[in-house]
């Protein structure tokens, strides 16, 4: 098992009032398995992603990621797993507007001065099918094209999974099903997946869902 999530908790102060965004989940996720998190606004699932991205750290609980409790390790060691572990993709794409989309697929390797970083951010390019779009900056690229590029950054360090916020959000509903599409070419190559979405269409093309809401997880059962 990839994840193990056990008695999670993570409360926030508002206005005066304690917010439960995690009240005492649990949870599993096995490799290979591609998931959605699913749930209204203010439900608990950015929380959720936030922890499972190791960009935050629960109040009580444990977060096994690949057998190692990650709940309450050091803000540099989390970097490190972030860095090594995990591949983010995210609604806004969250590209560098002056490097290249080759550039910005390398920048993670640049990061751990990996030997042969443009050998394998050419890679990952081609892996998404943008071979001939490397040398675009992203102003060049379409909005589909533009989350290849975030999806290759990702896939480049070779993760133990792939996180996704809203990966679909900012794109028209054809583009969106070519990045689902995408996402299950991952999948099927053994890439453990997430995706965060409030989409219900985006949700039920997973395996499974992980429906949030205050604070509480119900498990479903998703489709293809």
């Amino acid at each position: 098992m990839i994840i193990e999530i056990e008695d999670l908790s993570k409360s926030y102060s508002l206005g005066g009032s304690m917010i439960h965004a995690l009240d005492h989940v649990s949870f599993g996720i096995e490799e290979g398995e591609m998931i959605a998190i699913t749930g209204p606004s203010g439900s608990g699932k950015s929380t959720l992603m936030h922890i499972l991205g190791c960009l935050d750290t629960p109040d009580s609980g444990i977060y096994r990621l690949s057998g190692e409790n990650v709940a309450g390790l050091s803000s540099d060691r989390l970097a490190e797993i972030r860095n090594q572990r995990i591949g983010f993709v995210f609604q806004t794409f969250n590209l560098l507007p002056r490097l290249s989309a080759l550039e910005n697929v390398e920048l993670p390797l640049l990061y751990s001065r990996h030997p042969e970083a443009r050998k394998l951010a050419e890679s990952a390019m081609e892996t998404v099918g943008l071979q001939d779009r490397m040398k675009h900056e992203p102003t060049q690229l379409s909005g589909g094209q533009r989350q290849r590029v975030a999806i290759a950054r990702a896939i480049v360090t070779n993760p133990a999974m792939i996180l996704a916020d809203e990966p679909t959000g900012n794109l028209d509903t054809r583009t969106g099903e070519e990045i689902m599409a995408l996402f299950h070419s991952l999948n099927d190559q053994g890439r453990t997946i997430i995706i965060v979405t409030h989409e219900p269409e985006v949700a039920v093309r997973c395996q499974r869902a992980l429906y949030i809401r205050d604070g509480l997880i119900r498990d479903g059962v998703g489709g293809h």
